[in-house]
């Protein structure tokens, strides 16, 4: 390797590796930071960087780009992996990986560095973009070489080389925070059974310390997008963000679960998505009124594909490129408000419409006439029912015979 770009966070394992790397390859090492709304002081993590050891920092804002071409397509998909876990890390990843090889050829670097575990998913999140977009660049994954084996050969090693970090034998578990969500996972967070420690939260307020009056908020969508809250028009960015200081304030969007990793493995990992919590919900009550049944029930299915995919590191992948044109075509109509009631770490929807709607209040109202002569739904029920009638009439031999 003659340049390395490394994906560098100022965190305690992209520390180490950037001191490792100029110990190990000798060669000069680039610190790449994607600003993804991470809420950090980036001048200060440069100034660790280049304390640490980097030759170069580069520094991308990416906030606009990750909110409105990664968050706000998997909230209209809908994708949710395993049922709760709204893929806020995952979606970081392909935005990252991808300015990170901007940054690389940028720089002249012949490879990338990452801090990703040999355990978890994000080795495959990086690397899979890299082979999509970039394939002539080389990979160096350190903790799949070194001799280290957890987090503490790394607080030890840190400690040798003088490298402040905010991880302590004490409190071990590690975070990683973007626009849409802060995640807490390892240490104390690995027994499955032990609660969160008290304090851990650092983004939403205790549900049962919330406010004790409920907040309404109405959240805009044109062809499926979020465009407004409380009819203030708003960047993707800036909108998440509204909703984000919204949701947190009444403890919306705490979810603590065990996932299954793509490598096989279990894990714990415990997520606040206070915004996204509230645009998703808000998003799926104005999809009520304006997709054709059929049309919904089928993108239902295709959500958990398109979460399936994110969480697995294929972004870049010619089947995700068919699903998002696919998705983004449901879209056409989906334009309406929602209006959400936040009450003590629960969201209800209490009000949705739309100019564009399928929904028709006078032909599903009971003081108007049906559209369809009342004999028809006779004529209907019997041709459904003739399967059951059968499965009915089968089951009543067997039990004679």
């Amino acid at each position: 390797m003659k340049k390395i770009a490394l994906a560098y966070s100022g965190g305690l394992d992209t520390s180490v590796i950037l001191a490792w790397l100029k110990e190990t390859y000798g060669v000069p090492v680039v610190a790449f930071v994607a600003d993804v709304g991470q809420n950090e002081d980036l001048a200060a993590v440069r100034e660790k960087a280049l304390a640490t050891g980097a030759d170069e920092v580069v520094v991308a804002d990416v906030r606009e780009e990750f909110v409105r071409d990664y968050v706000f397509p998997a909230l209209t998909a809908h994708a949710v992996y395993e049922g709760a876990y709204l893929l806020g890390t995952a979606l970081a990843r392909p935005v990252i990986a991808k300015a990170l090889v901007a940054a690389a050829r940028a720089t002249g670097c012949d490879a990338i560095a990452h801090g990703a575990t040999g355990k978890g998913n994000d080795q495959v999140r990086f690397e899979l973009t890299v082979a999509a977009l970039a394939p002539e660049l080389g990979i160096i994954a350190p903790w799949r070489t070194w001799s280290f084996v957890g987090r503490r050969d790394l607080l030890a090693y840190a400690g040798r080389h003088g490298i402040p970090t905010p991880v302590t034998a004490e409190k071990p578990y590690s975070t990683d925070a973007n626009a849409m969500h802060i995640s807490y996972e390892g240490g104390v967070l690995e027994d499955p059974w032990q609660a969160p420690p008290e304090g851990m939260f650092q983004w939403t307020t205790d549900p049962e310390k919330a406010p004790d009056e409920p907040a309404f908020v109405e959240i805009a969508f044109e062809r499926g997008r979020p465009v407004a809250i409380d009819g203030e028009a708003l960047s993707p960015f800036r909108l998440l963000e509204r909703a984000n200081a919204l949701g947190a304030r009444h403890g919306i969007g705490r979810v603590d679960i065990v996932e299954n990793r793509f490598i096989g493995l279990k894990s714990r990992g415990v997520y606040e998505t206070p915004g996204a919590t509230l645009l998703m919900q808000a998003h799926r009550a104005v999809e009520s009124l304006t997709l054709d049944r059929e049309v919904a029930h089928f993108k239902e299915t295709l959500g958990l594909k398109f979460a399936e995919l994110v969480y697995n590191g294929f972004w870049f992948s010619p089947e995700m490129e068919l699903l998002r044109a696919t998705l983004t075509h449901t879209q056409r109509n989906v334009t309406g408000t929602a209006r959400l009631k936040l009450y003590k770490g629960a969201t209800y929807v209490v009000g949705r419409k739309s100019p564009v709607g399928l929904y028709n209040a006078e032909a599903v109202s009971f003081e108007t006439r049906p559209q369809v002569a009342p004999a028809d739904a006779g004529g209907f029920i019997a041709i459904h029912s003739l399967r059951l009638r059968q499965q009915a009439r089968l089951s009543s031999e067997d039990s004679a015979g």
